[in-house]
């Protein structure tokens, strides 16, 4: 064997007793044990989510034909009409919200504003809401080639917060948000320990992050907030033939 060779034999081996020396550390240093970092229980609850469907854990809101999660804004009959899988508001007919009341949640709502847009512009287009906790509004509205002020467009938090930006499709064609809903925490005494923050994607893109609210939705005015518990989602009676369909919500 020349010398070259034996130098390369060398440096080999050296390197092997290197390597084994490394993973005899490791079994006898508990610093560099792997499975001190594993976590195996509680093992996650398996939830089944097919496409286009609700997972397998929502509560489903309205499924294109059944109502009876909803009610009218003073109570009964949800005055609305049901026709080809669509739940459309009815002009003057006043709002609908949940027979159940709701904190932290993950929501999912379909909506369509209506295709006759002559004469309608700004906040007359296509203008509905989606209510978390009855409170916080969440604006439904044709924002397609629509000027208005931008914390009253689609994807707004009604007076308070823009969205990033307008993912609006046109009129007559089905939109979705997907909403992440943290409700505001209050102290026994009635104190904000926690104000309400809200994510929010409107057609699959990012319109709020994580998106601190300063209060109640107000028309007029700043926004503040009173103490309150867990309450119904309510849809918005706003002149407008808004419709909404696939409505499904997960309790987080």
């Amino acid at each position: 064997m020349d010398r070259s060779t034996l130098t390369r034999s060398l440096h080999v081996a050296a390197g092997l007793l290197a390597t084994a020396s490394v993973f005899a550390q490791a079994d006898t240093d508990p610093a560099r044990d792997p499975t001190k970092t594993e976590v195996w229980t509680p093992v996650p609850a398996v939830v089944s989510a097919p496409p286009g469907r609700a997972p397998s854990d929502a509560i489903v809101l309205f499924d294109g034909k059944d109502v009876s999660a909803w009610e009218a804004e003073q109570g009964g009959r949800v005055p609305w009409r049901v026709a080809d899988g669509a739940l459309t508001v009815v002009p003057g007919s006043k709002g609908i919200r949940t027979r159940q009341r709701f904190c932290d949640i993950q929501l999912h709502v379909e909506w369509r504003t209506p295709t006759d847009t002559k004469g309608f512009d700004g906040q007359n287009r296509g203008n509905s809401g989606i209510f978390l906790q009855e409170l916080y509004e969440l604006q439904v509205l044709d924002s397609y080639n629509n000027p208005t002020y931008a914390n009253g467009q689609a994807g707004s938090i009604y007076k308070q917060a823009m969205p990033r930006v307008n993912a609006s499709r046109a009129p007559g064609q089905w939109q979705a948000y997907d909403i992440l809903w943290k409700a505001p925490r209050f102290s026994p005494g009635g104190g904000l320990i926690s104000p309400a923050r809200i994510t929010v994607l409107h057609n699959g893109v990012l319109v709020q992050d994580d998106t601190v609210l300063s209060g109640k939705t107000e028309y007029i005015g700043a926004p503040s907030y009173a103490p309150h518990g867990c309450a119904p989602l309510y849809l918005q009676e706003h002149d407008a033939k808004v419709s909404y369909r696939n409505i499904w919500v997960r309790e987080l």
